[in-house]
């Protein structure tokens, strides 16, 4: 009788660490890189943060600030959005298997393919997933930098400065 209560209070203590350990919030999580974005030689800095307790709420807040200090771009993506863009094609039923996403999708965000160098080559011509063709022709004779992320598994989203409009626009979005 003494080994089933001693086992009981085992498997209670047990289960009560186990939703203890479950609901204990994730550390926000940042990653930070310098390219030369504004400029072809000057490092402007790039930063990702995944913060929120739960994939329900977590925020991946993506910036960039100028190598002069400013914050020239912010793009809030929430995390329940992203998930929601790949659902269908991943296993990503469980807590534990969202934050995980979430948490690549953060790792990834700054591996080198995304900086594009330059954004748009002098020989590539607009096309339909071009939004603003003068900012397109702008970039090809300015030779600025682009950087491209995803917004779901269908959204991708190249961004680059406009030393015109003095402000980080969107020059293509696809698939």
């Amino acid at each position: 009788m003494k080994k089933l209560f001693y086992l009981i209070i085992f498997c209670g203590l047990s289960a009560l660490f186990a939703c203890q350990q479950a609901s204990k919030p994730i550390q926000n999580i940042e990653k930070i890189t310098l390219q030369a974005f504004t400029d072809t030689i000057k490092l402007d800095t790039f930063k990702i943060s995944l913060k929120g307790k739960n994939s329900d709420e977590m925020k991946l807040i993506f910036t960039i600030t100028s190598y002069q200090g400013s914050k020239i771009y912010e793009q809030v993506i929430n995390g329940a959005d992203l998930l929601k863009g790949f659902l269908a094609s991943a296993d990503l039923e469980k807590e534990d298997e969202k934050i995980k996403f979430l948490t690549q999708e953060v790792a990834g965000f700054f591996e080198e393919e995304h900086f594009l160098v330059p954004a748009v080559m002098s020989n590539e011509n607009a096309d339909k997933n071009t939004p603003d063709l003068v900012f397109y022709e702008e970039l090809k004779s300015t030779q600025l930098n682009g950087f491209d992320y995803r917004l779901s598994k269908d959204v991708k989203i190249y961004i680059a400065w406009s030393a015109k409009e003095q402000k980080v626009k969107i020059y293509y979005k696809c698939c």
